[in-house]
């Protein structure tokens, strides 16, 4: 496999307050996986040693709801809720271990690049080959690799850079990407494919 680092870029989904932290809106049901996996740490540096751009997201919800759609169980809990989604609400931050310098692109919707323009700006910028970290796999994480691979674009997730509330949750969402994807790959061999 051949790839041109150049036109590679990775998305980090999701690394928010509201998402990943004790405090969050989802702490209560992804702060301690996420700590217990060591996750951050390696995504970080991951981010750091692809040595290419890195673009997040962030789920937010402005006063006039966006793109946001009610037409999931998810989606109506989180416009129940929308107050702590506002985007400059307390939990909607990217983390600090991961904010410096962040390109953020906010949305309303699971896949990070749905109701956005990140996939449009990603062709723009020559970028066809995508590495993917974030939280949740089974959420997220799987919903933007599938809408990227749809989109054309070559689309590897991470497996040790994201995670999701259960260890089985988890491990099911990477057997279904690594079918619906160009495949899984560690932190490891994703940098030494971008830095052979």
């Amino acid at each position: 496999m051949t790839i041109i680092p150049r036109r590679a870029a990775v998305l980090a989904l999701h690394w928010q307050i509201n998402v990943i932290k004790p405090e969050g809106f989802f702490g209560g049901m992804l702060a301690e996986p996420v700590a217990r996996g060591g996750v951050v740490e390696r995504a970080v540096r991951f981010h750091e040693e692809a040595d290419v751009a890195v673009y997040f997201t962030r789920f937010t919800i402005p006063e006039d709801e966006g793109h946001l759609v009610r037409n999931t169980g998810f989606m109506r809990m989180v416009a129940d809720a929308q107050e702590a989604f506002r985007p400059d609400a307390p939990g909607s931050p990217i983390i600090p271990e991961m904010a410096e310098g962040a390109r953020t692109v906010d949305n309303q919707k699971l896949s990070g690049l749905a109701g956005n323009d990140l996939a449009a700006r990603l062709t723009d910028d020559g970028v066809d080959t995508v590495f993917i970290t974030g939280v949740a796999t089974n959420l997220t994480v799987e919903q933007t690799a599938r809408h990227g691979t749809e989109l054309g674009f070559t689309v590897h997730v991470v497996s040790d850079c994201v995670t999701a509330a259960t260890d089985e949750f988890h491990a099911a969402s990477l057997a279904n990407l690594d079918l619906t994807t160009a495949g899984c790959l560690t932190a490891k061999e994703a940098v030494a494919l971008l830095r052979p």
